[in-house]
């Protein structure tokens, strides 16, 4: 069995972006994966902002990125952008946090305007974390759905795009964790 870790760079709750993200959560499940959900908000202030790399909870956070086989990472977009708490939460992580991990990005911003968002912010940083992208996901808020916690996405085409980027991330998880073995 597969073990992802999934981290939600959102500072609001609720979040579309929690949404989506816990959508891919029990997609995966599904699919047989055991996953771990995170959140920025999981960890203080004052751990974030001072910069406390030695708390239990980033180490925590480091040794289930480190025995997982991959991770989802999701971000609203601010400024063009992942969220500035995902940043300070990303800064205490190891250097090569990511190491040969697939990375799947998801994005979720207001219009079209931000959609590469994710090819010029949330992919560098986890190319910097040594981590494999996969293509990514970009969704506007409007396309998803606050009211239905189980199915947030509606549209088909929205869906399909979503499952094949999820078959695309097990495929690479699959290859990784295959080649790791041997």
């Amino acid at each position: 069995m597969s073990q992802i870790v999934i981290i939600s760079g959102s500072p609001s709750a609720p979040s579309r972006t929690d949404l989506i993200l816990k959508h891919v959560q029990s997609l995966e499940e599904k699919n047989g994966f055991t996953s771990e959900y995170v959140s920025v908000r999981d960890f203080s202030a004052d751990i974030l902002v001072n910069a406390r790399y030695d708390s239990p909870e980033i180490e925590k956070l480091s040794q289930a990125i480190l025995n997982a086989d991959g991770v989802i990472i999701g971000s609203p977009v601010y400024k063009a952008s992942y969220t500035g708490v995902l940043k300070s939460l990303i800064d205490l992580l190891p250097e090569g946090a990511f190491k040969n991990k697939p990375v799947l990005p998801i994005m979720v911003g207001g219009s079209m305007a931000h959609l590469l968002a994710i090819d010029y912010s949330l992919k560098p940083l986890i190319a910097i974390l040594k981590g494999q992208p996969i293509q990514g996901l970009y969704f506007i808020d409007k396309q998803i759905d606050k009211t239905d916690e189980n199915m947030p996405l509606k549209d088909e085409e929205l869906i399909e795009r979503l499952n094949n980027q999820l078959e695309q991330f097990e495929e690479a998880v699959h290859k990784e964790k295959h080649f790791r073995n041997r």
